[in-house]
């Protein structure tokens, strides 16, 4: 009875020894923690640039050890070696570093565990915070980003990191959860299989431009091209013959590169049948970028220009209620990007000139001619209307003061046609009806001096107006009075002017030029320059 007894306390203690042990180095991994955050040396940058915070995590609050011992360090290196899948770059995430401390490790050796430990947490925290703020500020990168700038509370992600074991599941609490941002990341695992198969991409010439029913020995590469991006779904028999269906391949792929779906093989087409699978992950990766700076709320209701798309959408509850072809702001004259508010509209509206155009373009026709807008502006000075004739316009210009404002009567030549929809800001950008609709048979329509022209504005104004009260009948009878009235929205709806150059839609995966070349810009920020 007594060998028994005597076993069974050996074994319970050699299966209590190993707890014990953990325990205790546990504890000498906390205490030399302590002392290095609290010895008043500099750490290394990593982790010194967030230290307050692991000092209140793991001093102050006796944060438990997160990393030593636990196997999460794995986890996390396996995703920094993916980083490319969350539209990051690994080449920017010390992985090599990482598994050289966790390789290692010496459970004999508390200052060296410490070390790793805090440098795990300060590079989760780098990479949480990459997620969901993004690698840059948005006006690092161009001076026409109007992104509030974002923070993340690393004491919260520090103190949240003992709620979930799985490290990875936690990072994706950071990631935007907008339906934009996570079908583009849909889009980047596709192009990167894609890459990571080694499918080869054939370069298509340019020459003729080629219609169905022709032969061309380019039409094989295109075919091949569009069997791998899923616009040709039939069998690829390899022939050189542009027939019908290869015709319906073309104007799906046509369609979701915001290119006239002729089904023609032209320039243009070949363009973009050219552009790499290399590239077009880029392209996503910078998109995604864009995403992390939006407001982590875009409203239930939200209002969403796509600069580079030319398109507005209206979004209720995740589900597009309408949209409509805009005309942009030209290269010349670039539409910003920023989120707003719409508050109200304007019926008739006035149009107040901008100081350039009132000075570059009107200024010279009544210098030739005084009274060549009498009949369609007023002209004021110091608030005041004044009168056509007393103005000698050749006494202004030359680089000289311009003391004057111009503002379009309401009527049918206004620029702003018959209604504008206001989102106070200080760039004194709106939505706006126009007289000029010729501009929306274009596929690029990159043509005004910054604020956004609406394909279809009076379907819109009836839409918004209704809320307040007023019926078909009474918007056409107040159009119709040609007075200027102001109608307030019964609340707000947030309005967000971004540019997406990739995004999701009914069509598939689309791809827009980039007009104002600001994904080279974002491209350089982010990863340097091209071949560098």
């Amino acid at each position: 009875m007594r060998v028994l007894l005597r076993f069974v306390v050996v074994v319970a203690l050699l299966l209590v020894a190993p707890f014990s042990a953990l325990a205790q180095d546990a504890g000498q991994v906390q205490a030399a923690i302590a002392q290095l955050l609290t010895s008043g040396q500099r750490l290394a940058l990593p982790v010194e640039r967030i230290r307050p915070a692991l000092t209140a995590h793991y001093v102050n609050g006796r944060g438990a050890i997160y990393w030593v011992g636990t196997g999460r360090m794995d986890s996390f290196i396996a995703r920094l070696k993916q980083a490319k899948l969350d539209g990051l770059n690994s080449a920017d995430y010390p992985v090599a570093f990482l598994s050289s401390l966790r390789d290692d490790l010496n459970p004999n050796d508390p200052q060296a565990a410490a070390q790793a430990e805090l440098a795990f947490s300060a590079f989760f925290v780098s990479y949480a915070a990459d997620l969901k703020i993004g690698r840059i500020a948005p006006q690092k990168v161009d001076p026409n980003l109007f992104r509030a700038q974002k923070t993340i509370d690393v004491q919260r992600v520090l103190t949240d990191l003992k709620k979930q074991s799985d490290p990875n599941k936690f990072l994706a609490g950071f990631e935007p959860r907008n339906v934009h941002y996570q079908s583009l990341k849909k889009m980047l695992k596709v192009y990167t299989q894609v890459i990571d198969e080694g499918l080869s991409w054939p370069t298509i010439a340019q020459g003729a431009v080629v219609k169905a029913g022709a032969s061309d020995p380019r039409i094989p590469g295109v075919r091949k091209i569009l069997s791998i991006t899923g616009d040709y779904e039939w069998n690829d028999t390899g022939s050189a013959m542009f027939d019908q269906n290869l015709a319906i391949a073309l104007r799906k792929f046509q369609l979701r590169h915001g290119l006239e779906a002729k089904g023609l093989l032209g320039k243009q087409t070949i363009v973009a049948l050219n552009i790499s699978p290399e590239e077009r992950q880029r392209q996503i990766m910078l998109n995604m970028e864009r995403w992390r700076w939006m407001p982590d709320n875009l409203g239930d209701e939200h209002f969403l220009v796509n600069i580079a798309s030319f398109q507005l959408q209206h979004w209720q509850s995740n589900i597009i209620v309408d949209r409509m072809d805009v005309v942009v702001g030209a290269v010349a004259t670039q539409t910003p990007e920023f989120s707003g508010a719409m508050q109200y509209l304007e019926l008739n509206p006035y149009w107040t000139v901008p100081y350039s155009i009132a000075t570059k373009e009107m200024l010279p026709k009544l210098q030739a001619n005084p009274m060549a807008y009498a009949g369609d502006f007023e002209v004021f000075a110091g608030g005041k209307v004044v009168d056509w004739n007393s103005i000698n316009w050749s006494s202004y210009g030359g680089g000289g003061s311009f003391p004057f404002t111009f503002r379009q009567l309401p009527g049918p030549k206004n620029a702003l046609g018959k209604v504008k929809f206001m989102l106070p800001n200080k760039f004194n950008i709106y939505l706006h009806d126009t007289p000029a609709k010729d501009k929306f048979a274009n596929s690029t329509r990159a043509f005004s001096h910054g604020c956004i022209r609406l394909s279809d504005p009076t379907r819109l104004a009836y839409s918004l107006l209704e809320r307040s009260g007023m019926d078909q009948s009474a918007v056409n009878n107040v159009w119709a009075g040609g007075q200027n009235t102001r109608v307030n929205l019964p609340a707000p709806i947030p309005v967000h002017l971004i540019y997406a150059t990739a995004f999701s839609s009914e069509n598939g995966i689309e791809f827009r030029t980039d007009v104002y070349g600001r994904d080279r810009k974002l491209y350089e920020a982010l990863f340097g320059r091209a071949g560098s």
